[in-house]
């Protein structure tokens, strides 16, 4: 059957210039120059037949006609994209770019990432961290781990991992400063996360003991340096139970309180729309799930 297609540079300047409501920053992204752009959406505009843009004084917004193919042609060229990328990758091992928060990635993720591996020799992960908002990621990514619930225009989100947070401490300490009940914490020293520095307030107001004052505080830049300290023995951590649950099986960690526990926010995994269908983003993400009920 023949197709009858518009110029694919036409298309892509009009979806770049639709995407960004600006010629001009199409032109950045597709490193040609504004008039460039100008000409290849009127040329588009003249192929279809009717206007895609009202041109105003320093902007462009689309019309109803532009709203709707745009729509199409942006599913379209990512169809393409992925298309291409796939048959690139034929042969190769494929590449996922996971990006995920740090204290996370070590004391989860890390630990049961042989399992993915084993299931799935072919995908290479390639795997970094990093604390930052997803809008202010500046490496592309395929899946994201952030908490959640939250909306992110453009990316699929989907929980995989409840969470709630106890105090902890190591066996030694526990046993050189007996803790059995909050009042008790008076006598020992409470690491703080400076990135999450309300936790332990929160928990001493639901345990009943909102102006208790302890014998010493230790601030850390990092979640993952308190959990480490507690396992050292220089105090008490607020812990997240799901990424401690090993350290607690095996006895490295000891929960001194039946409780309160606090509730925090679920792990997520963040998949680009373009990649929500890939069969590589598919099998990560359905493996994040399995691993999170096996734990």
């Amino acid at each position: 059957m023949h197709r009858r297609l518009p110029p694919l540079n036409a298309l892509k300047a009009f979806e770049a210039a639709a995407r960004h409501a600006s010629f001009t920053r199409a032109a950045e992204e597709l490193r040609v120059t504004h008039g460039a752009v100008s000409r290849h959406v009127q040329m588009l505009e003249g192929w279809l037949g009717v206007p895609l843009f009202e041109r105003h004084n320093r902007r462009v917004v689309l019309t109803e006609a532009g709203r709707s193919y745009a729509a199409e042609i942006g599913a379209a060229l990512d169809r393409v994209a992925l298309a291409t990328a796939r048959q690139v990758e034929r042969g190769r091992p494929r590449l996922l770019h996971v990006n995920a928060l740090a204290t996370f990635t070590l004391r989860w993720l890390i630990p049961r990432l042989s399992g993915f591996q084993v299931a799935h020799p072919a995908i290479e992960v390639r795997l970094t961290t990093s604390n930052v908002p997803l809008a202010n990621l500046a490496d592309p990514f395929d899946v994201a781990i952030r908490g959640g619930p939250q909306t992110r225009p453009g990316h699929v989100a989907q929980p995989f991992l409840t969470e709630r947070r106890i105090p902890v401490c190591s066996p030694a300490l526990q046993q050189r400063l007996p803790l059995q009940e909050p009042e008790q914490l008076r006598h020992h020293t409470l690491l703080h996360a400076a990135t999450l520095p309300e936790v332990w307030p929160h928990w001493l107001r639901a345990a009943g003991v909102p102006d208790l004052v302890p014998q010493a505080s230790v601030t850390l830049e990092h979640f993952y340096l308190t959990l480490q300290a507690a396992l050292d023995g220089l105090g008490v951590a607020m812990g997240p139970e799901r990424l401690i649950a090993d350290d607690l099986a095996a006895g490295r960690l000891t929960r001194p309180f039946a409780g309160p526990s606090l509730p925090a926010r679920s792990y997520y995994t963040y998949v680009p729309e373009a990649r929500a269908e890939d069969p590589t983003v598919r099998a990560f993400c359905a493996w994040l799930t399995a691993a999170a009920h096996e734990a």
